[in-house]
Parts: C-alpha cells; structure tokens; sequence
C-alpha cells in the first residue's frame, strides 16, 4: 500500500516538475526578461552572473552545465522538495478539522511558501535587478493556483463534473452537538439526514430506503461501545461501494479482511473505508475519455444526428428528443436525452400496458411495442435512438460505459443487492449491451452489472467501447 502511495506521489511531482519547468522558462525569456533591444544585454548580465557563482562554489561543474534553462529547472526541483516535505500538501486529511468550505486558506499557504522561495531564488542569484517586477508578480500568484489545483484530486473532480461539495451524507445515532460533525469529511458535504437506529436490520432498510430517494455519497454511523459488528451490517456496508465513517470508543474488530484507515481522536476510534469504485484519479481518468472520445464521437456522426432529427421531424413531428427522468451515480437524479422513436407522450401509457410487459423484476419492455413510430425501429435496433446521451456523457451525467440508468419507479423496486448498480456512472453501452444486449432477465442484467463493478478498470471499459459496433451488427445479423 505504501509503495502504491510513494508511486502516486512520484508521478504527481515528475508532472509538476515537468509542467512547471516548462512555463516558468517560457515566461521567463518572454516575460520576466525586458523585450528588445535590451534582452540580449540582461540575458548576458545574467549568465554572467551564473558562472561567477559557479567559479565561486562549484567550480568541478562543467560550464556547459550553467545555463539560466537549468538552474530554473533546479530552483523547481529544489522547492517541489520542499514543498512536498509539507504534510499539508502531500497529505489531505479527511478526518480532520475544517471549518470551511473554501479553498483560499490552502491557497494562502502554498502561496507564502512560494512567494519565499522566489524571493531567496531571485536574490541569491542576482535576479531581482534584471527582470520586471510587474510579471513577477503575476508570475508569484499564478503558479500557487497551478499548485492548488493539482493538490489532489477535489477540484479536478469538481470541474469534470463531481464536486465534493455536492456530494452528501446521513448520520446514524450522531449527536447533534458531536464535535466530530466538524471533520472535514462532513464540512464539506450536505448533511441530508440524521436517524438513531440501533437495529442493524434496521440500519440496513434504512439506508436502502433512503438511496432509492435520494443521492447518498456517505455514510457516518456512531457505534458507542460496540467493539464488533453484527456480520450482515459489516457486509452490507462494505458492498455499498461508498465512503463509510464509523465513530466508536472501542477499537472495532471486524469480521472481513478489507482497505481502511483508522485514526484515533478525543478518545474515539474513527474507521474509515472508501468503496466509491470511481473516485479520485481513477474518476478524472474516466471522464478524461468520455469527455474526449464523446466530443469526438459527436464531430464524427453529426451527419447521422442531423439525419435523424430531420427523419422523426418527417414521420412525427417535433420534438425529435424528449427527456426522461433518470437515475444516476449513487442516486442522483438527472434528464436523459433520447431520440424519439414512440409517439407523443407514449410514457404515460407505461401503466396501462402493464400487463403487456415482457422483462422480469424493475424493467419494462414490450414485444411489438404499439407506442413506436412506425419506421423507427432501425434506429432502436442499431441504438442510433440513444445518439443524444453523449451529451449526458460531457456533461458528467453518464459514462460511454456503465449500468443503463433506469427510471426513478424502476428504481424503488431493486432489492437491496440491486442499489449496487447505482455506485458507478451509467453508461450507454457495457458488459449486457457486448453480451446480451437484448435480455429480458433484469438478473441477467444485474449479473452483468455487477461483474462490470467488481473488475472495473480504464482497460476493461475500453474494451467495451471496442466491442460495441461488434455486439450491434452482429444481434442483427443474427434476427434479434
């Protein structure tokens, strides 16, 4: 586990060394350095400089070695160093104290510590004199920004679509005045409930119950005395796939082998374990490829978007979308875009044709469905209807590969094994769709489901993606 940190940490500083390195010698020879006539007479000055220190204290250095691209390249090496030698910037603390939910305190930090080492770096070395002061301090507050958002994973997350501070938890048999309501694992979160249970079935329904109505990203639960949980609710809580935060004053002796981290704090045990399959890094780089290979996606078939807009625009009218309500990552409602292949307002005889229904458990398919616009079916049987979800994809509502999101009322129907599936992105395509595509065993579906959650990796969903046009002609050469 050590080794996977250190790991992660030395591919986080070559970035920023590499990152770092490069704009700061740009900026210097196009913006630090006067312009003109003059910056050939600065540039001089300053190598000069160089290699009269050089001769003064390290005279077995090769004077091809001083040149102003590498010592910059040093000073940034020299301070990442440093800077990584900080806990608080290696090192984000959830169980911590916070008080707030902005990011200007850690801003002000990695900015002084910054601001120092620039200011020793441009005096030793002479610098101060021969570069305009404007950009250095354009150049002082740009780079701690650079340094703030590659902290760690929350603001990228935040910007792709999972802001931390959307996310939200309940609390089990919490005190309202608990001092720990102020760690930051909870400050930066919307508490959306607090409920004293002590039946550990209880705490099972519970939770179920309110990840079918509303989104849930973790769950913090005050076990007092308790020294081992009952077997069930341990399992229970591990096949979540959520972040779980467990308070107690004995140190808790669990049944199952599983990653957690406990820390000891104000006489209490705190447990904390993070199940969320995508999550951190592992999120960025999956939306890093839905994002680019949906925009290109997008750009590719536009004809095909034009055509079937301009083809239902024909045969039915306007509108050629519709929306329908679906239910996303951990619980959270959004609009998904469809072409409209049935005819208006076809949902809301969903009810009546009931009986009609073809699919076991939550889903609802009907063989010659009456409600399809006649001349549409190509377009559902080679998935062309589901065009318009890349536009989910780019706005971090689906993946390109996960789950099919369900309707809400689908949804209130899973047992407790099925929430599993709500714990990763939907998607438009996955394991059924390359597999079984046209199943009408939701256990088929979630037997898939689940394999996709338990292997999931980058690989794996590229090799859905791959698969995909393979899995569409071939239902239909085979009649299906």
């Amino acid at each position: 586990m050590k080794l996977k940190k250190y790991f992660k940490y030395a591919v986080r500083f070559l970035f920023l060394q590499s990152v770092l390195t490069f704009f700061t010698t740009y900026y210097f020879d196009n913006y630090l350095l006067p312009q003109g006539a003059l910056k050939n007479n600065y540039r001089i000055q300053i190598d000069a400089n160089l290699l009269e220190d050089k001769n003064r204290f390290f005279g077995f250095i090769s004077d091809n070695f001083v040149k102003i691209d590498i010592v910059l390249a040093i000073f940034i090496f020299l301070f990442l160093i440093f800077l990584f030698s900080t806990k608080f910037y290696t090192y984000v603390n959830e169980l911590s104290f916070s008080l707030d939910t902005n990011y200007f305190g850690e801003y002000f930090s990695i900015f002084l510590i910054w601001t120092s080492s620039v200011m020793v770096f441009t005096t030793m070395l002479r610098f101060a004199n021969l570069i305009s002061r404007g950009y250095l301090l354009i150049y002082i507050f740009l780079v701690p920004i650079f340094l703030l958002f590659f902290r760690n994973s929350e603001i990228i997350s935040s910007i792709l679509g999972r802001s931390v501070t959307n996310e939200s938890f309940i609390t089990i048999n919490l005190e309202d005045d608990s001092i720990f309501r102020s760690l930051r694992i909870m400050t930066f979160r919307k508490n959306i409930g607090n409920h004293n249970i002590k039946n550990n079935n209880e705490i099972i329904n519970l939770i179920d119950k309110v990840n079918k109505e509303r989104e849930i990203n973790l769950i913090v639960l005050n076990f007092n005395d308790l020294k081992k949980i009952n077997e069930k609710l341990e399992k229970y809580l591990i096949d979540l796939n959520k972040k779980v935060l467990i308070i107690s004053k004995n140190k808790i002796e669990f049944n199952n082998y599983f990653l957690n981290r406990q820390e000891f704090l104000y006489d209490y045990y705190l447990t904390y374990f993070n199940n969320d399959v995508q999550y951190g890094s592992k999120y960025i780089l999956k939306r890093a490829i839905d994002i680019s290979l949906g925009i290109l996606f997008i750009l590719t078939f536009f004809p095909v978007y034009l055509f079937t807009v301009l083809y239902i625009a024909k045969l039915d009218g306007f509108p050629t979308i519709i929306k329908q309500n679906r239910v996303g990552l951990h619980g959270k409602k959004f609009t998904m875009f469809k072409f409209r292949t049935m005819y208006k307002d076809s949902h809301k005889d969903r009810e009546a044709l009931s009986e009609l229904n073809t699919h076991t458990g939550p889903l609802f398919k009907l063989e010659n469905d009456p409600r399809i616009i006649k001349g549409t079916e190509f377009l559902r049987k080679y998935s062309l209807d589901e065009l318009p979800q890349m536009f989910n994809v780019l706005k971090g509502e689906m993946s390109l590969v996960g789950p099919r999101p369900l309707f809400e009322e689908d949804t209130k129907l899973f047992e407790e094994k099925y929430m599993r599936r709500l714990n990763v992105l939907p998607g438009i395509t996955g394991l059924l769709q390359i597999n079984e595509r046209n199943t009408n065993e939701f256990s088929v579906w979630y037997k898939y489901d689940s394999e996709y959650i338990e292997n999931w990796s980058l690989l794996l969903d590229l090799k859905i993606i791959c698969r995909t046009p393979f899995a569409i002609f071939k239902s239909k050469i085979a009649g299906k």
